[in-house]
């Protein structure tokens, strides 16, 4: 249940991994002075040409290492099943180089993305990032905005496909999707949903929650990552963080006033938010954690009460308030995961003599009450079972240690591939592949992208 939308680990696959970057275009033959007059003119004819869309923004423009970098808005339906239902404002940016470069289309899966892609680096590449449908600024105003049965992925790969056929006009390269997390799977939704937008989909860490009642796949994961000590010293942890509640409540309770951190609309107490963070502790830990770090976890009933809160709130405590929780916080992700992404629904067999919870491990327990869904498996078995069958010019990267990889998409025969990073957390890269496989996958998104 890590709250993925405000860890600046999530987009790591994507902005680290420097051993595969690519280097700069060389300038002009013609001298610097007229490379960039002639720069000056394409920006000047590109921005010309986004104005004209219908529906299209040009909110500013600045320069970024020497290019265009445009802050968009995009008029998109609320409902593109009912257009009549109004429209809302999606924020975008486009990073332009030139018109017969490839471009990265780059999804975040949650805010607008500001970082550079590792893939637009590599490629050298024209970039466009989106922020997701219902996140900050990109959600409906008045009753609309309130109305979360319309964030869906089928509606926000629709997004996708709108802004794709809008830039086309202006971008004539090589498109490549990717995102990392939760973007790599709206990467991959995209590519689903409309399979001639892209040219290929390189998606970095994606979870495919495809059968999510069947959670043997992380039970697994969580019994063999790592070393046995390892597992055993974290889970002695866990253990006694609940074992010691009464006396570690108050301290948490004291972050909690002193942080501004209240529970009322989401978790509800301080003991459900309390023990939320502990069921947490593990997953975290190996989602941003590496195996060395296991050196660092203590004897549990060894040490005294200070040292065990302080060092769980370091490695993997991680606490859920209101103030994150909301429509202007992460609560859209957990609204995603309640309806249709799925979650992870651990047993902690471990735990059970000292929960005081049992079913609180679920996305519904930290959304507001006006937030919360039913779960429906249609989408992700639909998208699971076409990737598998029907998905060309596909790619995965996983980390092997990552409990989000844990449940991976399964790439079809048709010039589609997946790689897992040995020993990665959810920071797994290209560039960390052992060097035979990164060879092969740089070689294939260079295929790919048309370039050499």
């Amino acid at each position: 249940m890590r709250n993925k939308g405000i860890t600046a680990l999530l987009c790591a696959g994507l902005v680290s991994g420097t051993a595969i970057l690519a280097g700069a275009v060389p300038a002009s033959a013609a001298g610097p002075a007229a490379s960039a007059k002639a720069g000056a003119s394409a920006a000047e004819d590109v921005r010309e040409r986004l104005e004209r869309i219908p529906g299209m923004t040009v909110v500013s423009v600045v320069d970024r290492e020497g290019y265009p970098y445009y802050t968009l808005t995009y008029a998109q339906p609320v409902d593109h099943r009912d257009p009549r239902r109004g429209t809302f404002t999606q924020r975008l940016t486009l990073w332009h180089k030139s018109t017969d470069r490839p471009t990265v289309f780059y999804t975040g899966g949650y805010t607008l993305p500001t970082g550079i892609a590792s893939l637009t680096r590599l490629i050298d590449a024209n970039q466009i990032s989106v922020e997701h449908r219902y996140f900050a600024d990109s959600r409906p105003a008045g009753p609309a905005g309130d109305d979360w049965s319309r964030m869906t992925i089928q509606q926000e790969a629709s997004d996708e496909h709108r802004i794709t056929q809008a830039l086309r006009r202006i971008e004539k390269g090589k498109w490549l999707g990717t995102g990392g997390s939760k973007g790599g799977m709206t990467a991959t939704f995209h590519e689903r949903f409309y399979p001639q937008d892209l040219d290929a989909v390189v998606a970095f860490v994606a979870p495919n929650d495809a059968h999510n009642r069947d959670d043997s796949t992380y039970e697994r994961f969580f019994r063999t990552v790592g070393t046995e000590e390892c597992r055993d010293a974290l889970n002695a942890v866990q253990r006694e963080m609940l074992v010691r509640r009464e006396r570690l409540l108050p301290k948490f309770e004291a972050d909690a006033v002193k942080n501004g951190d209240t529970f009322e609309e989401t978790l509800g107490t301080t003991d459900r938010a309390y023990e939320f963070a502990v069921l947490d502790q593990v997953w975290n830990f190996w989602q941003s954690d590496t195996v060395e770090n296991c050196a660092t976890v203590p004897d549990a009933k060894a040490v005294g009460d200070d040292e065990l809160y302080e060092w769980s709130k370091q490695h993997g405590f991680s606490v859920y308030q209101d103030e994150t929780l909301g429509t202007n916080g992460s609560g859209p992700y957990y609204r995603q995961a309640a309806t249709q992404l799925g979650w992870a629904d651990l047993k902690f067999k471990h735990l059970k003599d000292v929960r005081h919870h049992p079913d609180i491990y679920q996305p519904n327990s930290v959304l507001p009450a006006a937030m919360r869904g039913s779960y429906n498996n249609a989408a992700m078995a639909d998208v699971d079972r076409w990737v598998t069958t029907r998905g060309e010019r596909m790619m995965f990267i996983y980390g092997e240690n990552d409990p989000w990889s844990a449940e991976k998409f399964t790439p079809s025969r048709h010039d589609s591939y997946r790689f897992v990073v040995p020993g990665a957390n959810h920071g797994a890269s290209i560039g960390k592949l052992p060097a035979e496989q990164q060879e092969q996958a740089i070689s294939t998104i260079k295929r790919w992208a048309g370039v050499k």
